[in-house]
């Protein structure tokens, strides 16, 4: 009979490190494998994620390079399953699947006026998205082969943002921007199946999850000279406007397997879908602006306007790995990771298109019930057209993003009680 623990050595290896370079702001992959443990189970993770992400500003734009504008971070995860009785079982999980921390710092005088991703001063443009998951899952075992679940997610969303010079729209339509979206939260869903052959360390699971609608209590406040021409009064170019924005954190499906091939070896893969093609966030006062710049024929590629971001294309990604079990206290694993992005050219606030990605995990198990694994990720993120929000829907860009990588580190214990 195979080892049964070789299906939980490799889960428990396969330390969670996607990236925020990924051209989206994805930051976790939502994975319920920690409910589908065996037993009363816990465990806690973090990840720190490191990307070095540099471009250099194309011709028409002054042709200089633009210094690392992605910064580092670091993502805590946490899990409990508890194994009610023989058929019913219950599970917490959070995580922080969306965010993102970037920056554009100056690199050349010269790119103030041309690229126009600063002001005329030191101020620089700054996005930061965050979210917290709270997961509640409920499942269902008819027999030892079968687990049913559904659940609830209570998730928040809030996001500061500074836009700083042309770099989004044209010099008369953003000097100055910045938006505060404060925290907000809502309720989601999720369901699931997933089938396991215990004897020969075998297990798929499928996992949908909705999409979560927020609306955010908004604080715009900035300069627009555009309005101000619009309504022939100076006085219009300085604004400060409360509002709601509305937006939906995307769908996804997740599937996992596993399977053992020996007592020492198992593999494993995921496959993973994010909908981030129907993803959109536009402020009113954004909006407003954008539109005034469509009507004074100012962005002739988005006439009646454009979002503040949006992506072009869904989101595919894919890890395959191989686990072995040196001896009873010690284990490793090495997996291929693969995504896909969300569309090039993409948005100057995250551009990327995906990346491959080599891990390498090790885990540590003093004893039966609980233990303690280590990975590390290196990641060759994609080349990316970076555009303004103006130019979506083309492809045109204002600077190229290439040879650009990451490293990501994950620490996690488990427990089973």
């Amino acid at each position: 009979m195979l080892n049964k623990k070789i299906g939980l050595i490799t889960i428990g290896l396969n330390i969670t490190i996607t990236a925020a370079s990924a051209a989206v702001i994805e930051r976790s992959n939502q994975s319920v494998a920690a409910f589908l443990q065996s037993g009363n189970y816990f465990e806690a993770g973090i990840t720190v994620l490191d990307p070095s992400v540099k471009g250099r500003a194309n011709t028409a734009y002054g042709g200089g390079p633009l210094a690392n504008m992605a910064e580092h971070y670091t993502l805590p995860q946490v899990a409990l399953k508890i194994q009610a009785t023989e058929n019913l079982s219950f599970g917490f999980l959070y995580d922080q699947p969306f965010g993102a921390s970037a920056g554009y710092s100056i690199s050349d005088p010269k790119l103030v006026a041309d690229i126009g991703l600063f002001h005329q001063n030191t101020e620089r443009t700054q996005v930061d998205i965050n979210t917290e998951n709270l997961t509640f899952l409920a499942g269902y075992q008819p027999d030892k082969n079968w687990n049913i679940y559904a659940g609830a997610a209570y998730q928040s969303f809030d996001m500061d943002i500074k836009l700083r010079g042309t770099g989004f729209a044209g010099r008369a339509a953003l000097g100055a921007y910045n938006a505060a979206l404060k925290k907000d939260h809502s309720f989601g869903w999720l369901v699931g199946a997933a089938y396991q052959r215990a004897e020969i360390g075998q297990k798929i699971s499928l996992t949908y999850r909705a999409k979560i609608e927020h609306d955010l209590k908004t604080n715009e406040y900035g300069q627009s000279l555009v309005l101000a021409a619009e309504q022939k009064n100076p006085a219009a170019a300085n604004f400060n406007v409360n509002s709601m924005t509305a937006l939906k954190t995307p769908q996804s499906i997740n599937l996992e397997l596993q399977t053992a091939l020996s007592k020492q070896v198992a593999v494993f893969a995921s496959l993973r879908w994010v909908n981030w093609k129907d993803f959109s966030i536009r402020p009113k006062q954004f909006g407003a602006i954008a539109e005034a710049l469509g009507r004074r024929g100012a962005t002739p590629d988005n006439p009646q306007g454009f979002d503040l971001v949006k992506y072009a294309d869904d989101q595919y990604a894919a890890i395959v790995g191989v686990g072995y079990k040196f001896n009873d206290k010690w284990s490793g694993n090495t997996s291929v990771a693969w995504d896909s992005g969300a569309g090039d050219p993409t948005t100057t606030l995250g551009p990327t298109k995906g990346y491959w990605g080599l891990g390498l995990g090790l885990q540590f198990s003093p004893a039966p019930q609980y233990f303690i694994a280590g990975g590390i990720k290196y990641l060759i993120i994609g080349d990316a057209e970076a555009q303004t929000a103006a130019m979506y829907g083309t492809k045109k860009s204002v600077a190229a993003f290439k040879d650009n990588s990451a490293w990501g580190y994950g620490l996690k214990i488990g427990y089973r009680f």
